[in-house]
């Protein structure tokens, strides 16, 4: 690769935040208040830590050292689990919140697949040091002497296990580790020069990613299927616009939860993109949606197998 890649070669769909489809996707994700709250204020600290810096004046003037260990942490959080569980559509859209709460514009740069590359020697090192090149350049351009930031950045990795598995493997290409090499800098990179910028890592084998990338995440959420209260809170709604009583969702409910028939029940994937739709799709044209149609619906699909980790 003899030419500087360009943004389209490097990144998906480029969003500045806030933005009302960005809020509405957010709002969208049922159940995962817990995480919601707990990634929009770690990004925001990371950031923008003026905030921080501000409420430890308030309340804990003494504050120093612990301060300063905080805001040193690496700008790099990790969301790990199961396949469906709403790791990505989370990654994608909680920039929205953290840019409301901090009352700044935040850009999001979601990493290409093509950045892992095609092999040939250098490439994928010299396109992930592309990436983390802009992220810095935009991030400079927005980093405040003293105060709080003018904006911020957000470099997102999904599939992080591809891009960033742990050199540990015996097998693992030559290119590969330098890959690992540049990402592992790439944050080192951001979080040295204290730029208002965070990279998101989204994976489903967290035990695959590099131990030193596992060490360098200032936190690491992680993710399962909903449990009764979270599919409860997310079927609730759309099944009462269709008239469903409250007992006839709770059957529902349980239909979609582990079982005889599965050991493990739906995704959040499942329920809003699988049986959902397939309610309303089974009625539509000509008649209404009704609770026994369907639990037949829900009782003849199956939910989404487990994503199997294999030990290196």
């Amino acid at each position: 690769m003899t030419t500087k890649p360009n943004l389209d070669e490097l990144f998906d769909r480029r969003t500045t935040l806030p933005d009302v489809i960005a809020r509405e996707r957010l709002a969208a994700l049922v159940g995962l208040d817990e995480q919601k709250a707990r990634l929009t204020k770690v990004l925001g600290l990371l950031i923008n830590p003026v905030g921080l810096t501000q409420w430890a004046g308030k309340h804990h003037p003494k504050m120093n050292g612990l301060l300063k260990t905080i805001l040193r942490r690496p700008p790099l959080v990790v969301m790990a689990g199961d396949v469906g569980s709403g790791k990505t559509e989370l990654a994608e859209t909680i920039g929205d919140a953290v840019a409301r709460q901090e009352g700044i514009e935040i850009t999001l740069f979601p990493l290409s697949l093509a950045t892992r590359g095609q092999g040939r020697v250098g490439e994928m090192t010299q396109l992930i040091s592309a990436a983390f090149d802009h992220a810095v350049d935009e991030a400079s351009k927005l980093k405040a002497s003293s105060g709080k930031a003018r904006g911020g950045v957000i470099l997102l990795v999904d599939e992080a296990d591809a891009l960033a598995q742990s050199r540990e493997n015996t097998q693992m290409h030559h290119e590969d580790r330098a890959g690992v090499n540049a990402f592992i800098r790439g944050v080192d990179r951001l979080g040295n020069g204290s730029l208002p910028a965070a990279v998101i890592m989204c994976t489903n084998r967290l035990g695959a990613l590099d131990p030193a990338v596992r060490r360098r995440a200032a936190d690491i959420l992680q993710f399962a299927r909903p449990n009764d209260a979270q599919r409860r809170a997310l079927l609730h709604g759309p099944l009462s616009e269709l008239g469903f009583s409250a007992p006839q969702i709770e059957q529902l409910v349980g239909a979609t939860g582990p079982n005889g028939k599965t050991p493990y029940g739906f995704t959040f994937s499942d329920l809003t993109q699988r049986l959902l739709p397939a309610i309303v799709l089974d009625a539509y044209p000509a008649q209404p949606a009704t609770a026994a149609r369907a639990m037949q619906i829900a009782n003849s699909l199956l939910p989404t197998p487990p994503f199997q980790e294999k030990s290196l």
